[in-house]
């Protein structure tokens, strides 16, 4: 499925901007080129830099790499939920309790990696699973309506919004 064949309805456009970040793209290849450039991008950053924060009430980079990770698991797991036809409207999550608990600053840039790699390989085994339906499948999360496919394409854009951070304002 490519971008421009998605159906965003309200009140998922808050999302769109993750999405509109992409471009033109198909989800499977850009879920695994992501794969194999993002490690890059982290192992590019010095082991010095991962505690750096550009504002003292910003998190640090490496809070922002694990918010990364953190944020696909949970859209990942929605997918799931949908994909499977389960209705049942799902909480949000509160990213800013998140990132002190992530325990950041004990990490090395290895693990973020380590880590980053297990989740971004289950995420593309589980879009592999889907079909065209499937990927239409619908479900609350957030007090907003998902579709699978709209998930996938926000897993790739929130990862690449937050690199173009990275490099702009810790970088």
């Amino acid at each position: 499925m490519r971008t421009s064949e998605l159906n965003i309805a309200p009140p998922v456009p808050f999302y769109k901007t993750y999405i509109d970040v992409l471009g033109e793209v198909d989800l499977l290849e850009m879920l695994e080129r992501q794969l194999q450039n993002f490690p890059n991008f982290i192992e590019s950053i010095p082991s010095s830099k991962l505690s750096h924060a550009y504002q003292s009430d910003k998190w640090t980079i490496a809070e922002v790499l694990l918010h990364i990770i953190d944020s696909e698991r949970v859209f990942q797991y929605r997918s799931l939920r949908f994909s499977r036809g389960d209705k049942t409207p799902l909480p949000g999550f509160e990213q800013d309790l998140y990132a002190p608990s992530s325990k950041a600053e004990k990490r090395t840039k290895e693990s973020i990696i380590e880590e980053y790699r297990a989740v971004r390989q289950s995420t593309i085994a589980l879009y592999k699973s889907f079909d065209t339906d499937t990927l239409q499948n619908e479900g609350i999360a957030s007090n907003l309506s998902w579709n699978v496919a709209t998930l996938g394409f926000v897993i790739c854009g929130h990862q690449k919004y937050h690199r173009n951070i990275l490099r702009e304002r810790y970088l």
